[in-house]
């Protein structure tokens, strides 16, 4: 919707400037997408007035004047021929930029004299084309802005052309006075009133109108005309021309320039038969399908059954609310007119102008509605200024049907609007705004106007309330609390444990990843699942055809696309929900995160190695510590399938399984695409138990003063004797005593077996002994390192090392 800003203010009484009213409708919902402003090139220019000007010593067309402007008397050179001592001037300063000659001036000598300026032409200045002389003013004091000078006494120069964005729910405001009705109702000025006045009617009509019984149903329930006779219909005014140029319009002739200023000014799109180009009465009519039409833009089209069509005796003259047909334009030989105003239904106007891809301003606010109440007014305004306009008489009107009845009314509750709203407004400014929008008050019941299609119900009295008064002036408030004091916690145990393995293994070096819940079937029953308790009844790719039994099938598709494009050192993890079945309590949160490539970049120090089943295992205990498991878990072999089975195991508390840890198995590796060898861990964040003393801190460090103790013990085992076992042995010799147990060498193969007969391997223990409440004495020592030495030899079947 474009228009100016001496439009506006025909229906506006302001004081307002331009910059004000441009953020008040970007306010109001009326988005200002673009300001053509003509004199915004030239706001630096200000008048000045030649004192004296006589010739140039090396130049007979030039002339030098001396210039009295708002710093003082300058020296300016000019050679136009009307440079005269005593005429007021346009002036362009040292430092300002001239778009007509795309020069930003300077000091500068001509013909060895100084001139500190210019003087300037209208073509300078981009006014005209006129250039034979500098600009002579009439009127204007030194110093004054020459926009300033043209906004008073020539403002059509000076008249900015500001486009707004329409939402779909605001056909009002497709019309200028709808827009004058919001800044008024907003405080930014008066709306002027617009009397309409019955045009009487010097004759009968000539021409009939009738609207079909289906059509008048639905399609079009009103419909009112008239004919004007003897008009002349040339060039329209200049002030009309220029406003349909100001907003993109090329001026054709008055009659047509009428009707589309009357689109633009109140919304109301009219259309002008030639009179003596209609055969008979018009009638208003659904097409019965194959009727063509030559319409005003040139093009031929067929109509298809129950599109609107208005015609003649003879034939189609109009698609009823799109496009005029050509026939019966109007042209400068046009001598009687009839001037058609309509309501329209928007439904069946949008989808005849869709099917027909027809775009037209009519069209653009029929199918948005319009005022069903303003096809009689429409027509007598319009009326009026053909004979303004154009002269000749007018007829008498004629008309079919009714205006549409859309009366209806909500309750305005002033309460409520201030608690939805969240602003005090009072209910006498409330009821103000209302009333100055076109509604009508009946105690506490709104009426909206005709003109405002959009307002269906009581939210929307609210809505324009709230519009009005303007958002921006909300203050943002805190909520009260619920209850005094400190909050509780709001997270649950199961929150707070997934948001610490999230954030330890991202503090672990893990990049997240977020994968689907879906994969397909293949993928599914390699990892345990894809039956169908779990199949997607509808997926949305055959890629996503069943819940995943596991996180890892999602990282090992990533690694693999990783891996594809050149990145092979990965670490990825991801946090979510697995599934092992369709019904409730079948869905687990789980933590799994993947090792593949190397450790560390490559460096000089040979650091660089490859990832390994202890890497996964440290950080799956680094989770577990962090989700407040129990320091002291046991290990077993008894993984998944798709784990290696001599390398990797499960961290648990008896049957309670919290981890798994180890090398994926190659066969998995091969089927997902990865480049091995890949390790994994998987915490069931569920299983991990809640710590016994639930504190919103840390317990405290517990240190002793006393002296530690570390003995090492070497023990020969068969070979197939797991380490862990013997460190679970000696942990049990004296669970208080004993701080740590860690294996600190192996000795494995040809020469051990050498040594210490075929079979068997030798592991030697560091034992960490850590008294509290007294020095450990030489018997004590010795005492615990027996029991160490008892335990660790039942539970392996070996022997300590000589």
């Amino acid at each position: 919707m474009k228009f100016t800003l001496s439009w506006l203010k025909d229906h506006l009484d302001t004081s307002a400037t331009l910059d004000e009213i441009s953020e008040a409708l970007t306010d109001l919902g009326l988005e200002v997408e673009e300001i053509a402003n003509p004199l915004a090139k030239i706001s630096a220019f200000t008048l000045a007035k030649i004192l004296e000007a006589e010739k140039h010593p090396d130049a007979d067309k030039l002339r030098v004047c001396k210039v009295e402007t708002l710093e003082g008397v300058k020296q300016i050179v000019c050679g136009a021929p009307n440079a005269r001592a005593g005429i007021t001037v346009v002036l362009a300063r040292p430092g300002d930029y001239v778009p007509g000659i795309d020069v930003t001036l300077g000091v500068g000598k001509i013909r060895g004299v100084e001139s500190q300026g210019m003087m300037c032409s209208e073509r300078e200045l981009m006014l005209s084309d006129e250039h034979n002389g500098i600009i002579e003013l009439a009127s204007g004091t030194v110093g004054e802005r020459f926009v300033d000078w043209l906004a008073d006494n020539r403002p059509a120069l000076a008249d900015p052309m500001i486009e707004i964005k329409i939402t779909p729910n605001r056909p009002d405001a497709l019309g200028v006075r709808g827009v004058a009705r919001d800044l008024a109702a907003r405080g930014l000025g008066v709306l002027k009133p617009m009397a309409v006045e019955a045009v009487p009617g010097g004759f009968p009509s000539p021409i009939g109108v009738k609207i079909a019984d289906d059509v008048k149903a639905k399609g079009c329930p009103h419909f009112a005309g008239r004919v004007i006779r003897g008009v002349k219909n040339g060039a329209s005014p200049d002030w009309l021309q220029a406003r349909l140029k100001a907003i993109g319009l090329r001026p054709i002739n008055a009659l047509v320039d009428v009707t589309n200023y009357f689109t633009y000014d109140l919304n109301r799109p009219l259309h002008v038969f030639d009179a003596a180009k209609v055969k008979g009465d018009l009638r208003i009519h659904a097409a019965t399908g194959g009727e063509t039409l030559l319409a005003l833009d040139g093009k031929t089209y067929t109509l298809a059954a129950g599109m609107m069509a208005i015609s003649d005796d003879t034939q189609v003259e109009s698609l009823a609310g799109i496009m005029g047909g050509e026939a019966s334009g109007c042209t400068e030989a046009t001598v009687d007119v009839f001037l058609e105003s309509a309501w329209w239904d928007p439904i069946t106007v949008a989808s005849t102008g869709r099917a027909l891809k027809i775009n037209s301003d009519a069209r653009y606010r029929f199918e948005r509605g319009i005022d069903p109440q303003f096809t009689l007014p429409g027509l007598e305004l319009a009326t009026q200024m053909i004979l303004d306009l154009c002269g000749g008489e007018a007829s008498s009107v004629v008309q079919d049907g009714a205006p549409k009845d859309v009366a209806r009314a909500y309750r305005l509750d002033p309460a409520r609007l201030v608690s939805l709203v969240g602003m005090d407004i009072p209910e006498a400014t409330q009821r103000a705004t209302l009333m100055a929008l076109g509604f009508t008050l009946n105690g506490d019941m709104a009426t909206p106007p005709t003109w405002r299609p959009d307002v269906l119900g009581e939210a929307d009295l609210v809505e324009e309330v709230a519009r009005i008064a303007s958002l921006t002036k909300l203050q943002g408030k805190p909520l009260t609390r619920a209850v005094a004091g400190v909050p509780r916690p709001i997270l649950t145990p199961s929150q707070v444990k997934e948001r610490a393995a999230r954030r330890t293994l991202a503090a672990l070096g893990y990049n997240e990843c977020v994968t689907y819940s879906f994969i397909d079937g293949a993928d599914a029953a390699l990892f345990g699942g894809g039956s169908d308790a779990v199949r997607i009844e509808n997926p949305i790719s055959s890629e996503m055809t069943h819940l995943r039994p596991d996180l890892l099938p999602g990282l090992l598709r990533a690694a693999a696309r990783n891996q594809a494009r050149g990145f092979m050192d990965l670490g990825l993890f991801e946090v979510g929900p697995v599934f092992s079945g369709g019904e409730p309590g079948e869905q687990a949160l789980m933590a799994t995160a993947l090792l593949v490539g190397a450790n560390a970049a490559r460096d000089p120090f040979a650091s660089r190695r490859p990832v390994d089943v202890f890497d996964v295992k440290a950080d799956a205990e680094a989770v577990l510590a962090a989700l407040g498991a129990p320091a002291r878990t046991q290990v077993s072999r008894k993984v998944a399938a798709w784990f290696h089975p001599g390398r990797s195991g499960v961290i648990g508390l008896g049957p309670n399984m919290l981890a798994t840890f180890g090398e994926i198995h190659p066969k998995v590796l091969a089927q997902m695409g990865v480049k091995g060898p890949a390790m994994a861990l998987t915490i069931a964040v569920a299983n991990v138990p809640d710590p016994k003393v639930k504190t919103p801190t840390r317990p405290a460090l517990g240190l002793s003063d006393l002296q530690a103790v570390e003995r090492d013990f070497a023990f020969v085992v068969d070979a197939r004797v797991e380490a862990l076992t013997a460190v679970n042995a000696a942990l049990g010799a004296d669970k208080v005593l004993i701080e740590k147990v860690a294996v600190f060498d192996q000795f494995t193969g040809e020469k051990a077996e050498a040594q210490m007969g075929a079979g068997k391997k030798s592991i030697a223990l560091s034992v960490r002994l850590q008294p509290r409440d007294k020095t450990l004495t030489d018997a004590d020592i010795e005492a615990v390192s027996a029991k160490i030495v008892e335990k660790v030899t039942k539970a392996t079947g070996g022997m300590l090392r000589k």
